[in-house]
């Protein structure tokens, strides 16, 4: 079993562009690096015939689409769900005993100097339109990020905004408790859903 060490590392390790990594894959028999990223993703390197790494550009024209493998149809859900803070996407198309597989691969490099690293980041009005909460908790949710001024709406607080303790955005525990529940019962039944977004997207390159 590989470990989140590894993953950490290769991150941090400085593997500067997709290009880099393409090259890697697409000399997955010499490149050590390549074949333990091929056996943490369950292949065994000593049985593939063949392996091409293709970069995929975090913005793809729709007259591009098809020279990446995706349908027309495929393109209007893949540019509206596809993660957006993803550096690296690359697709990956693996013989193996005469059987082609598809993988997609989001790479993000971790910045070491942080004290978080944000695993995605969209305007809260997108989560609405992919997870279809209602209003009352897309202005909780905009309170809580900043995105609009505690002062715009203080009938949501349950303390006045000179208390909060930042007056750029508000906590969850300054918002009335009546709403915090809603917020946290939404997740609670959602999570599933909302847990495959973050990580993974929707669309093609899932």
């Amino acid at each position: 079993m590989y470990d989140f060490e590894f993953g950490s590392r290769t991150a941090k390790g400085g593997f500067a562009n997709e290009k880099a990594i393409c090259e890697k894959f697409n000399n997955w028999k010499n490149d050590e690096d390549a074949k333990l990223w091929l056996k943490i993703m369950g292949y065994d390197p000593d049985k593939i015939d063949y392996v091409k790494a293709i970069q995929i550009p975090t913005r793809i024209k729709k007259e591009d689409i098809k020279k990446f493998g995706f349908s027309e149809e495929e393109y209007e859900k893949l540019m509206r769900f596809k993660k957006t803070d993803i550096q690296v996407q690359i697709r990956l198309i693996i013989r193996v005993n005469n059987a082609l597989k598809v993988e997609n691969l989001s790479l993000k490099k971790a910045n070491s100097d942080a004290d978080y690293n944000q695993v995605d980041k969209r305007w809260v009005d997108s989560y609405k339109e992919m997870w279809h909460f209602d209003e009352e908790i897309a202005l909780a949710l905009k309170l809580f990020t900043g995105e609009i001024p505690p002062s715009s709406h203080r009938e949501m607080l349950k303390v006045s905004v000179s208390q909060l303790r930042d007056k750029r955005r508000v906590f969850l525990t300054e918002l009335r408790d009546e709403i915090v529940q809603k917020i946290i019962s939404f997740f609670t039944k959602n999570k599933i859903l909302v847990v495959s977004d973050i990580l993974k997207g929707r669309g093609g390159f899932v």
